[in-house]
């Protein structure tokens, strides 16, 4: 019996709440833990469950997550059957029609048609969860069902699995059906289709605002959920990048913090994650933060509950605080302190 599981992320959201991380990248590549983007997560869990071909639907801003996913070799999806294929939104200035839509499905026929995999995953591409889809699959085809719908304490998690044959006769009859999106169907009380639940109980949270990028991304550093997240045997795969190690100078202090490679520290970093390639200097204290790659920062600053997007530059002797609840965000390649002052 064919069991096999084809994967398509939608990769066209766009969250206003967001935006300040959005401005030169989509919401999947948007990092993530220090090394990581959005769209690892999904991914990775995708081959981890042994899917072997993956369909990614961008629509904004994606030459970033072009540049991080490459030809999948990281994922090891660079197969000369099946693989990674990358298809950009042929609309790309009108409204987005919402998660999985199937205008945007349509202008691909070809791929659904020529998929030998039985059944399709869709997913969205800011889930951060490390999934076992083979599980749910298997539920899926023992319950019946003709759609199965993942949640988390009964939200939706935005993933759908569906007969591929199904999923393309709702992207040919959307005209005649009025189901723009996958979540039309499951909503409408009049169909006829089997519609089923999969409740997960491991850890999913969906990167939705700044509010719960800034949170999840600090919960991360709990053991207890780092540990449900960062599995041996299901590893997150990302771009590889080769770069020294962190240098650690005399004067610093580390608690409580995830540093990425290439970074130098000579102040005090606690509870923040650090990306890499980030320069922090002496008498610095960073804490309740999130650093982006490559970001430099200079002495005596003080900075709580701050994010800071790639390539920004701090300068010395810079104070900036902001709320659990509303962190600072200060956007890629700003120049921030004492210059800007003046």
């Amino acid at each position: 019996m064919n069991k096999q599981l084809l994967g398509v992320v939608d990769a066209t959201a766009f969250h206003e709440g967001l935006e300040d991380l959005m401005i030169h990248r989509s919401l999947a590549a948007v990092p993530f833990a220090g090394r990581y983007r959005l769209i690892d997560f999904v991914l990775s869990s995708m081959v981890n469950s042994g899917i072997r071909s993956v369909a990614i639907f961008p629509k904004f801003q994606y030459r970033s997550l072009m540049d991080h996913l490459g030809s999948g070799k990281n994922w090891d999806l660079n197969r000369k059957r099946d693989g990674l294929f990358f298809f950009p939104s042929p609309n790309i200035e009108g409204n987005s029609q919402g998660f999985g839509c199937f205008e945007h499905f349509s202008a691909n026929m070809d791929f659904f048609n020529r998929s030998l995999q039985k059944y399709s995953l869709i997913t969205n591409c800011y889930t951060v969860s490390n999934m076992n889809y083979t599980e749910i699959l298997n539920k899926h085809i023992a319950s019946g069902c003709d759609i199965t719908e993942i949640s988390k304490k009964g939200k939706s998690l935005g993933m759908f699995i569906v007969k591929t044959s199904l999923l393309v006769e709702l992207i040919k009859t959307r005209e005649e059906t009025g189901y723009k999106t996958m979540k039309d169907v499951v909503l409408d009380i009049n169909h006829s289709y089997k519609i089923c639940s999969y409740e997960y109980d491991g850890y999913a949270e969906m990167i939705d605002s700044i509010q719960k990028y800034f949170s999840t991304s600090l919960n991360i550093l709990n053991p207890n959920i780092w540990k449900q997240v960062f599995l041996k045997n299901r590893p997150i795969y990302t771009k590889v990048k080769d770069e020294p190690p962190t240098r650690y100078l005399k004067e610093s202090l580390v608690q409580n913090a995830m540093i990425a490679n290439g970074c130098q520290i000579e102040g005090r970093v606690e509870n923040s994650i650090i990306a890499r390639g980030v320069k922090i200097g002496k008498g610095t204290t960073i804490k309740n933060c999130i650093i982006l790659q490559k970001c430099s920062i200079g002495e005596n600053c003080m900075l709580d509950s701050v994010i800071l997007d790639k390539d920004v530059r701090i300068e010395d002797g810079t104070v900036m605080v902001g709320l659990p609840t509303k962190p600072h965000v200060i956007r890629k390649g700003t120049v921030q302190g004492a210059l800007i002052k003046s």
